[in-house]
């Protein structure tokens, strides 16, 4: 069981990476249908296939490179199926030594939906609030498998300490923002606007002029929202908040981890707490990256990657501290 589970938070890390270099790669529609590949289990090679393939999607010329990615990460997420559902199957099988049985039972349930979404991302067009919905389905989805972990290994701390219980709830609520910069970050990458604006550390010119919130967040009626459907004020107004939510979230979780770190009588909490900081500097510089360098693409899905670091070590310092409580 264990095993399994790590096997498959691993495959969960290869799935978001694997998504967000198909995203930033412009391969999203690199298979215009789903599941497979223009009606082929692979990527069309043979000279008849691809004319056959042409012509039932007259849309969609057949770009290999972009197709290939596409599939990868669609094998990838089966095969992360296939691991749930053993993972699934050994908890109502061991239900009466205790293994989580709920636990197991809502992750399949989470899995099936974020296939769905995958359908939709594909059949709606890349539509922003599906395809945002895609990126924390999958967030979702490796913070479950880290818990069901936590709950199946001997995760135990004897006693207590007083002077960072209180803390177990500020840390919650830390999970919460980091969510929600999560959230926008996928936003903003849907809508292409993550070189919207190219100055630090706002954005260039009267940018406060052009603010829109309404139409930054809304989503207009399009047929293909490949490469956006937003204006230009949509997508600076999306960047602009997605970077004041990234310096709410640095200030928060900093005071946090500093605050644990110092007060904490634990090593482990200690240890847990540095840990945090050190993510949440990492990403900080690659978000920073991002605009200096203008997206380069291994920044740009290290980013989504460390990203997915940051949340699992602030879940295992609030598991730690609600345990430890």
């Amino acid at each position: 069981m264990k095993k399994l589970v790590l096997v498959s938070i691993f495959l969960t890390m290869v799935v978001i990476v694997l998504g967000a270099y198909t995203r930033l790669t412009d391969s999203g529609l690199g298979c215009p249908d789903w599941p497979g590949c223009y009606g082929h289990l692979t990527v069309p090679s043979k000279a008849e296939d691809i004319v056959k393939a042409e012509s039932a999607f007259p849309e969609r010329p057949v770009e290999k490179s972009k197709a290939w990615i596409e599939m990868i990460h669609r094998y990838f997420a089966g095969s992360l199926g296939l691991f749930i559902l053993a993972i699934t199957f050994l908890s109502l099988k061991n239900r009466k030594y205790g293994t989580p049985v709920k636990l197991p039972i809502f992750i399949l349930g989470a899995v099936i939906f974020q296939g769905a979404l995958g359908m939709w991302t594909v059949t709606m067009n890349l539509m922003p609030l599906i395809v945002m919905g895609h990126l924390l389905g999958g967030f979702t989805i490796l913070t479950l498998l880290f818990l069901l972990y936590l709950r199946i290994k001997e995760f135990r701390i004897p006693g207590g300490d007083p002077r960072v219980r209180p803390t177990a709830q500020f840390a919650s609520f830390g999970i919460l923002i980091l969510v929600g910069q999560i959230a926008l970050g996928g936003w903003t990458s849907a809508n292409y606007a993550a070189l919207a604006c190219t100055e630090l550390p706002i954005c260039e010119g009267n940018w406060y002029e052009r603010l829109d919130f309404p139409g930054a967040f809304s989503v207009p009626e399009a047929d293909d929202y490949e490469f956006g459907a937003h204006d230009y004020d949509d997508r600076m107004t999306m960047h602009i908040v997605h970077r004041i939510g990234a310096i709410v979230t640095f200030i928060y979780l900093c005071w946090l981890g500093i605050r644990l770190y110092a007060n904490a009588m634990s090593d482990r909490i200690k240890n847990q707490s540095m840990t945090m900081i050190v993510l949440l500097g990492v990403q900080v510089a690659l978000g920073v990256s991002n605009v200096v360098f203008s997206l380069p693409i291994a920044v740009a899905v290290l980013h989504n990657a460390v990203a997915a670091l940051l949340l699992l070590s602030l879940v295992t310092l609030t598991y730690t501290l609600y345990r430890k409580a």
